[in-house]
């Protein structure tokens, strides 16, 4: 099965540029509850994604209290281990990337952010997969 039937599209994913301070991309994860987003260039091209923990680590044991303003999340980036799928990838090609991570990120052939697929719905057409298995038997 193709990774495209999966997609949460770009329109309904949150997102944050790289070129946005660490207090705005602090402030919109916040907001929408999210410990970890895609992190895209103002082209609409995968940057990387970061997480919490990145933030804390980018700002623990700084003495500056307007580091968080002054720095941009094209800083803290990080793109290994959360490299994107082609659109074209299978499902199989997704599994191991979301033992270690909440989504995959999706891209096209021109490397522009195309959405996500969630650990949920990967999981969820194993489970019915494996379930279809059983049944058979």
């Amino acid at each position: 099965m193709n990774v495209a039937f999966f997609i949460k599209p770009k329109s309904n994913t949150v997102f944050i540029y790289e070129d946005n301070t660490l207090r705005q991309a602090l402030e919109k994860m916040r907001y929408h509850g999210y410990s970890a987003v895609p992190v895209l260039t103002r082209d609409g091209k995968y940057a990387g994604s970061v997480k919490e923990g990145d933030f804390l680590w980018a700002l623990y044991g700084k003495d500056d209290p307007k580091r968080d303003e002054r720095m941009r999340v094209s800083e803290i980036l990080h793109r290994e281990g959360r490299d994107p799928v082609r659109i074209t990838a299978g499902m199989d090609d997704l599994l191991l990337k979301v033992m270690d991570q909440n989504f995959v990120s999706v891209v096209d052939d021109t490397d522009s952010f195309v959405g996500i697929v969630t650990r949920r719905d990967i999981m969820h057409y194993y489970y019915e997969k494996i379930r279809l298995l059983e049944d058979k038997d």
